[in-house]
């Protein structure tokens, strides 16, 4: 993607550039009349979170995404658009791309591996760029504009758990949650879906609770620390499966009547399988600990801001899990406004684990929270051009999602930074989709302001 832009860009004349890390950054400069104005960061990620439908033999490091155009809105074919953030960086290319726009020098940051923990953004030097107003690209709510996001970091469980030959005889059943809607752990997480890794595990407590007799061999689900799963996966080894299916449409009914009406699909199915090698199961004791753990685990809003109404403060997501060949790893995402209310929820999560004795626990990629500064001149400039050419209000928000706006406020202190963007709706789940109208509008929001930075 680098390499291509890189070219995209040298072929229009261009400034670019690139760091160790792998992020682009672009130049164009001032159009005539606008060159005693100050220099205008645009500023977006090159990644995006690939997520498929189960059963989907689409391979992202090979096929292209297949866009459908449908009622107003782009959504793929079976998996993740890539509207976040491709949508913000299209944004900022068709900048570079006119010839017919008024506008201050501009810097196009394109950072790197935004979703796998802000890597890019954190491996930036302080010279990276020289302009101190930033727009962000990357939120996903036409008609609002953001001064603050949630700082997050990862709690990473890789542990050794103890495992054992099974029984002899046993029969080994393969068990599919299917069905939920997953989303965002930060833009969703409010809207209470089902957590596929704590559903199953949930299952797997009540069989155990009735005195079901099974081993469990292996367990599975998620795919990113920061999308709700949508799937999850277990083997058991059994003696008899036959009462399985009665469990599970008993379990499931009583799902479908928690959920919401968009996961009323949650299903879970059964089949024999056949494993190669010994017979390999988690000992009794061991598989009663961690569907314990997973059962219990916090995920969620755990507190809603008291200082911004509507706003998610603190919420934990329980990511993705491997249960399988005699080890244990969990990566969880814990998100909050308050710094110290990341650490107090990480803490705990740590010493659950501890607790039942696991080692190998880490707290990892710390993004920073950014502070919301209602006194930004760019936020009252974004404001009036929005309030000229919409004829109404934008709404200032702060996002429960992590933006690199933190990350910038650290390294740039005195950086003056906004976001906004169109409508994006599912991002991190196959279902993501963005609105075509929005697009156009933040698009005309976009080059208002450009035109409407005054001189120094």
């Amino acid at each position: 993607m680098c390499d291509a832009l890189s070219k995209w860009a040298s072929e229009r004349g261009l400034r670019v550039r690139s760091d160790s890390r792998g992020n682009l950054i672009l130049g164009k400069a001032a159009t005539k009349g606008y060159e005693n104005r100050p220099d205008v960061v645009l500023q977006g990620h090159l990644d995006m979170v690939c997520q498929k439908h189960g059963g989907s033999q689409h391979d992202f490091a090979r096929d292209p995404i297949c866009p459908v155009l449908s009622d107003g809105w782009v959504t793929a074919h079976d998996t993740t658009l890539g509207a976040d953030n491709g949508i913000g960086v299209a944004l900022a290319l068709a900048v570079l791309d006119a010839d017919d726009l008024a506008h201050p020098a501009l810097e196009v940051l394109l950072t790197v591996d935004e979703e796998a923990g802000m890597h890019g953004a954190m491996a930036l030097e302080r010279d990276a760029v020289k302009g101190r107003l930033l727009i962000n690209l990357d939120t996903e709510e036409w008609g609002e504009i953001y001064i603050g996001c949630a700082g997050s970091v990862d709690v990473v469980v890789d542990a050794p758990v103890l495992m054992e030959t099974a029984p002899a005889g046993l029969q080994a059943v393969g068990l599919q949650l299917t069905g939920l809607a997953g989303g965002h752990s930060g833009i969703d997480i409010h809207r209470q879906r089902g957590n596929a890794i704590k559903l199953l595990a949930q299952f797997l407590y009540e069989l155990a609770g009735k005195g079901f007799d099974f081993r469990l061999a292996s367990m599975k689900g998620g795919t990113a620390h920061n999308a709700i799963p949508r799937e999850a996966e277990a083997i058991l080894r059994v003696e008899d499966a036959s009462c399985l299916q009665a469990e599970a449409e008993g379990f499931v009914a009583r799902l479908r009547s928690q959920l919401n009406d968009e996961e009323s699909g949650v299903r879970i199915d059964f089949e024999l399988v056949s494993m190669q090698g010994a017979p390999e199961v988690l000992s009794g004791e061991a598989a009663r600990e961690i569907l314990t753990l997973l059962r219990d685990l916090p995920y969620g809003v755990r507190k809603m801001s008291e200082r911004m109404p509507g706003v998610v403060e603190t919420s934990n997501n329980i990511g993705e899990l491997r249960l399988e060949e005699g080890r244990l790893h969990v990566n969880m995402m814990v998100r909050s406004t308050d710094e110290h209310s990341i650490h107090t929820l990480s803490d705990e999560i740590v010493a659950r684990f501890a607790a039942s004795g696991f080692e190998g626990i880490h707290i990892v990629g710390a993004g920073p929270v950014w502070h919301p500064n209602p006194e930004s001149k760019l936020l009252a400039l974004a404001r009036d051009v929005y309030r000229q050419t919409f004829d109404g209000e934008a709404s200032v928000q702060v996002i429960h999602a992590g933006l690199e706006c933190g990350i910038f406020g650290w390294l740039w202190p005195d950086m003056d930074m906004i976001s906004f963007g169109p409508t994006i709706r599912g991002a991190h789940a196959p279902k993501e989709r963005v609105e075509v109208a929005s697009v156009e509008h933040a698009w005309q929001l976009l080059v208002g302001v450009l035109a409407a930075i005054p001189g120094r």
